[in-house]
Parts: C-alpha cells; structure tokens; sequence
C-alpha cells in the first residue's frame, strides 16, 4: 500500500526503505482487515495513518501546502493538508476492493464525450492519458464493468516491477495487463494491443528526472514540467489519445471522464511539432481544470514545480 512519500518515480525514505517481504506482508494485513471486517471499518484505520504522515512526513507535507496554495488560491490550514492525506489514503484502499472485483462498495458516475462514446461503441483502440490524479484503478474497473477494451498499463520497468508486487500481494489471481517500457519488444506490444482495439493507458504528468523530452506548460498559475514521451508516441503509432480521470468525491462516490484530447490517426496539416504542443498544452489544461473541480485528489506529493 503506497504512502504520500513512495510515490512512483520519487526514493523511498524512513521505514519504507525497508525490505520489499515487509511491506508485502503490511499490505497483507490491511488487505486482511479490507475484506475480513469491511470497507467501513477499515476506513476507521485510515484517520491514525493519515495523522502519523501528517505529523511526520514533511516533505510531504510541505508539497501538499505548495500545491493547495496554488489550487485554493489562499492559504491553507491544517484540515487542508489532512483532507489531502486522507482523500489520497482513501483511494488506496479502495484499490483493495476494485483488485478483487468488489464493484458493488462504489457509487460510480460516468462522463464519456462523443469521442470517448465513438471509440468505445467502434471497439477502436486508443491511448488513454491519465495523471496521479484521483483513482486510475477506478477507470481500470469501468472498463470491466462496461465491457469496454481490455486497458493495458505502460510504465517504466522498475515502476511495472513494483506494481505487480503490490498488485499480486492485494489479489494474487488478480491479472493485469502492464507493459513495462524500456524493452526491445516494448513499442511493438503497444502496436499490438492497440491493433486489437485494446485501450493503452498512460500516467502523463510524471516523466523521468533531466527527461530532455519534456515539455514545459504553465500549470496553476506556475510554468512545470510535462513529460513529452506519451504523446510523442502517440503520434508515432498514429493514435487517437483520450484524457482519462477518475474523481473521489467521498463516502463511496466517484465520478469517472472520459474526453477526446487529439486524434493522431488522422494528423494531417498541422507539423509534428506543433501538433504535439497544442495536445500538450491541451492536456496540462484538463488536469489542470479537473485539480480546480476536485482539488485534494491531485496526489504528486513531492515539489512538482521544482526545476
């Protein structure tokens, strides 16, 4: 079970540079507690977790202050700072129930645009773009739900190593599709699960540190980095690209988008370049919208403007 400081791409720190096996077996346990006693009662657990990481992961702490300043427009006070905590702790554990297909716990409601419709209804495969922002694991389970296309998960093969070790430890017979990036065959998988109308999804804000690929957008009010590598590979696999987030607005309820964001199946006219610029920018708009619609499900809890 992630925390506000072992995030993807960010170093462990304190107690979770721990071995692997322990933190297997913590996650054991809440699972445990999860599906043993019940969603209610587990959440129960959630208030002297967030308290202890409220209290003593600083680092944490003050990235979420930085981004709430930005997001609130004023600044925020401590309830601020643990509804952040919480809200992101929140949607972990609810990863618990979605891995082992307990839809039933969740009041979801979905916003599919006409391009988003189209693609499903046209069982076209497509890239969807996402960002740690909200639940992803919530849209993984719509597309169940509905029968949509299988979703295949991209990431770095270190980041696809430690996923499937939380995910085997959360449900073991649970079978996710991850496509770890950084190997001879990784592109032509993408290819082909897209040639079989498989969905491709992609967490597009955070990119690897000194990434020369990077493209820099103002972002709440602050110019930040924007990796360019899902986009770019968009445009080379001639791909149409949905925006996808998946909201938490308490108790049970989510709300899931689903938005056209560029088609690069039919990119004509405009150059590469700048075809790939506007989707960039289109996208840091989106996110950037949807952080202002739900402002404590934005879950980058480290220093995001940093140069």
């Amino acid at each position: 079970m992630q925390t506000p400081d072992k995030i993807e791409g960010k170093p462990p720190s304190g107690w979770m540079e721990k071995p692997e096996r322990s933190n297997t077996l913590a996650i054991r346990f809440i699972v445990w507690i999860a599906l043993t006693l019940g969603r209610r009662v587990a959440r129960l657990f959630l208030y002297p977790i967030c308290l202890y990481f409220f209290l003593f992961a600083g680092e944490a702490r003050e990235a979420s202050k930085k981004y709430l300043r930005k997001v609130l427009g004023r600044e925020p006070h401590a309830g601020d700072g643990f509804r952040h905590i919480h809200t992101f702790a929140s949607t972990v554990l609810d990863r618990v129930f979605l891995l082992n297909d307990r839809y039933d716990k969740f009041d979801v409601h979905a916003h599919l645009d006409a391009a988003a419709q189209a693609m499903i209804a046209g069982k076209q495969g497509c890239i969807l773009l996402g960002a740690h922002l909200g639940s992803f694991e919530i849209t993984r389970a719509f597309a169940d739900e509905i029968k949509g296309p299988p979703v295949n998960v991209v990431m770095y093969e270190e980041n696809a190593r430690k996923l499937n070790s939380v995910l085997k430890a959360i449900n073991p017979d649970q079978d996710q599709k991850i496509i770890g990036l950084g190997k001879v065959d990784s592109m032509l998988k993408v290819q082909q699960a897209l040639q079989h109308g498989e969905f491709i999804g992609i967490l597009a804000d955070r990119g690897l540190e000194h990434d020369e690929a990077s493209v820099t957008c103002d972002f709440l009010g602050t110019p930040a980095k924007f990796p360019g590598g899902p986009l770019r590979m968009a445009y080379m696999l001639k791909s149409p690209v949905l925006l996808m987030v998946g909201v938490y607005r308490g108790g049970n309820r989510y709300d899931l988008y689903f938005e056209g964001l560029v088609d690069m199946s039919n990119a004509q006219g405009a150059p590469r370049s700048e075809l790939i610029r506007r989707a960039q920018h289109r996208y840091v708009e989106r996110i950037e919208h949807y952080c202002r619609n739900a402002p404590y499900n934005w879950f980058n809890f480290y220093d995001f403007w940093k140069s």
